[in-house]
């Protein structure tokens, strides 16, 4: 009789825990699915770039150095790898975006061009959805992070490798990032 209840707990432990497992093993995967959407999102971004700050040379050719700025911080934003170093780079990227459509303001011709109000325009669309994409993953983050410190799951969470996740932070600069590019025509 006792050895039938010890089976008896120890298959609920089983049961228990493979739910649990299975449980974080979804939320791993939502953070993943999570970051992989913010991935292209940024990857819009980065292929829109060149077309927008080709259209400026034109207008402003000797605003080099703030040209120069943002496709240096594109090329950091493209090969940065993981959550923190994406969000640092498209942090910067974000910063430089926002000095080179303030130079639209300085050129009333660029700021006609159908070709510079279109890139502009997809760029506000981008940022939006860029934030809604970061949105997302932060919560998937935090239903995972939350997920992988409650009982039962914390009894076994670290050893089977499932360790806290890092939120898509924008740092210093989040108050340069946190409101999309303002476009005035």
């Amino acid at each position: 009789m006792f050895g039938w209840i010890v089976l008896g707990i120890l298959i609920i432990i089983v049961l228990v825990a493979i739910t649990a497992y299975n449980r974080l093993v979804a939320l791993s995967q939502r953070v993943g699915q999570a970051f992989a959407d913010i991935d292209v999102q940024l990857k819009l971004r980065h292929d829109l770039i060149p077309n927008l700050v080709e259209t400026v040379k034109g207008y402003a050719a000797h605003e080099r150095g703030t040209l120069d700025e943002v496709i240096k911080a594109r090329n950091a934003a493209i090969s940065a790898q993981g959550p923190a170093q994406v969000s640092a780079a498209e942090g910067q990227l974000s910063g430089a975006l926002g000095r080179l459509i303030a130079l639209s303001e300085s050129y009333p011709d660029l700021k006609a061009n159908a070709n510079f109000q279109q890139l502009a325009g997809e760029l506000s669309d981008i940022e939006n959805k860029i934030a809604a994409s970061r949105r997302f993953f932060n919560n998937a983050v935090q239903e995972y992070n939350t997920g992988i410190q409650q009982l039962p799951a914390v009894l076994f969470a670290g050893a089977l490798g499932f360790t806290h996740k890092e939120f898509f932070d924008l740092g210093t600069s989040r108050t340069e990032v946190e409101a999309a590019p303002s476009v005035k025509f």
